[in-house]
């Protein structure tokens, strides 16, 4: 009973008419910025933060909130339309949305990432209603040592979310972390790989590398196919429907809920657990699947299952930010903020003295998210007809976008550099078949591991086995030795087949 009257109340708050419109606000303003490429949800909530300085607590929080989900939407659409990530949660969508774009069912992948990941959504609203103290109490009990044995095995495991060798994938997953130490040691302040250049030591902005390895390569590729007699697979068909079919419907829930429930999972550890979720389950479809050998060619299972994982992971990653006062992202901690500011300290004391807020908050995210339905699903049609516009029109205003995005986050010239150096690199991997989502999930992944890494020794003075005496880690330690000798199969399998129709050649 006191849950369903927690509800009600939280219902209550969240109808009112000031907060469905500033609800309202938030998720228009998060969907239009996470369309444009490298401007995400930190960027939209730092621009409207001081607006919350005169607004109560929880309609602040709200607005806020909806700017955070409707970015993720919003990226969610240039992923599958242009192959370009709005953010990285949003590359490996890339695998698979993008191809279904190139078949003409955009409109489908679309919809089928709008509804899983409103399924993904609500399971995270019901474990933040139901378990929130429990399950952020849990995420306080993991240390150093639990975050780097994750974070290894989240790199490891992307290593089988691409086509071809798994080598390949840890190559790039050690690139992506090779790139993230450059800069200034955070324990030492000692410039790493910044050869001399002062703009380095800062480290390289994540936004110009996903918007220089997937925008800057994808404009590239596309212009020289175009070139080459090709330029009608830039566009999606004449066929604008987005009703999916019942094969499609049938292997929706599945993944849908193998995603939701990873991401539940993962989404409540500070740090990247939407990042790792959003692979993980990937590469769960990818091994247990039946329709595994569709992974990257356009499969529904490979957009589906991601966004169900990241819809579940951006909820539950309140828990720790309302419940704990541990932001679990940077754009949660604007959130924070914005509650310290009026008065208000995140923590446990949060539910109980301030009911309405935690409730209101928690309901209005069910919500923005039904707002987000009801505004996309009729807008789809109009999404996929981008795919139409002449590509001598379309490759330059996305260009113009992607170096805006690369400029705005630091407001300097030597970003927008990177971000064309970038597309360099992702022009020669292409050329290389060398995926890029294990590189993006190494950048990202690689300092954070880094730190705990060292922070673990420094608990230990330099003892290895750190990681064999905790359980959650000694748990991830031993699933990264079950992943290795499926790896070395892997690659032993590709190299067995590749050497086939030689033989075959030869016989003949």
């Amino acid at each position: 009973m006191a849950t369903l009257s927690n509800v009600l109340l939280g219902l209550e708050t969240a109808l009112q008419y000031s907060n469905l419109l500033y609800c309202f606000l938030g998720v228009i303003v998060g969907m239009l910025t996470g369309i444009i490429p490298g401007v995400g949800p930190l960027t939209a909530i730092s621009v409207l933060f001081p607006l919350t300085f005169y607004l109560p607590p929880t309609t602040a929080l709200i607005m806020l909130g909806g700017i955070w989900y409707g970015a993720g939407y919003g990226g969610r659409i240039t992923a599958i339309l242009l192959n370009i990530p709005g953010e990285p949660i949003h590359a490996v969508m890339c695998q698979d949305g993008y191809p279904l774009a190139r078949q003409g069912r955009a409109g489908v992948a679309l919809l089928v990432t709008a509804l899983s990941a409103f399924i993904g959504g609500s399971i995270g609203i019901l474990l933040l209603m139901l378990f929130g103290p429990m399950v952020a109490d849990f995420a306080l009990r993991l240390g150093a040592p639990e975050y780097f044995a994750l974070m290894l095995f989240g790199m490891v495991t992307a290593s089988t979310v691409t086509q071809g060798s798994p080598l390949k994938g840890l190559a790039m997953v050690a690139l992506g972390v090779m790139f993230g130490s450059v800069g200034t040691d955070i324990y030492t302040g000692t410039p790493r790989f910044t050869f001399g250049d002062a703009a380095l030591t800062k480290s390289i902005s994540l936004v110009a590398l996903a918007m220089g390895i997937y925008g800057i390569t994808e404009v590239i590729t596309s212009i020289q196919q175009a070139q080459l007699g090709n330029a009608g697979d830039l566009k999606a068909t004449k066929d604008l429907s987005a009703k999916p079919t019942r094969e499609d419907m049938r292997r929706f829930w599945g993944p849908t809920f193998r995603g939701s429930a990873l991401g539940s999972i993962l989404g409540v550890m500070p740090g990247a657990g939407t990042l790792v979720a959003t692979f993980m389950s990937y590469a769960v479809e990818k091994r247990f699947s039946k329709y595994s050998h569709q992974m990257g060619k356009g499969a529904i299972e490979g957009v589906v299952a991601p966004e169900a994982a990241a819809g579940s992971a951006e909820m539950t990653g309140f828990i720790p930010t309302l419940t704990l006062g541990i932001p679990s992202t940077p754009s949660m901690v604007l959130m924070a903020g914005a509650l310290i500011v009026q008065g208000i300290t995140p923590g446990p004391a949060l539910m109980s003295q301030h009911p309405d807020l935690f409730w209101g908050v928690v309901m209005s995210f069910w919500v923005g998210n039904l707002m987000l339905i009801v505004l996309n699903i009729p807008m789809i049609g109009l999404w996929v007809r981008l795919l139409q516009i002449p590509y001598h029109y379309l490759f330059p205003a996305i260009l113009v976008f992607i170096c805006i995005g690369g400029y705005v986050e630091s407001f300097s010239e030597f970003d927008v550099w990177m971000t064309l150096f970038f597309g360099v690199v992702g022009c020669l991997l292409r050329v290389a078949d060398l995926p890029a989502a294990p590189l993006l999930l190494g950048f990202v992944l690689g300092p954070q591991m880094e730190d705990n890494f060292r922070r673990a020794m420094l608990l230990r003075d330099g003892d290895l086995m750190i990681f064999i005496d905790r359980p959650i880690a000694c748990v991830f330690v031993l699933l990264i030795l079950a992943i290795i000798p499926f790896i070395i199969w892997s690659v032993v399998n590709e190299s067995r087949r590749a050497r086939q129709p030689q033989g075959l050649a030869l016989s003949e």
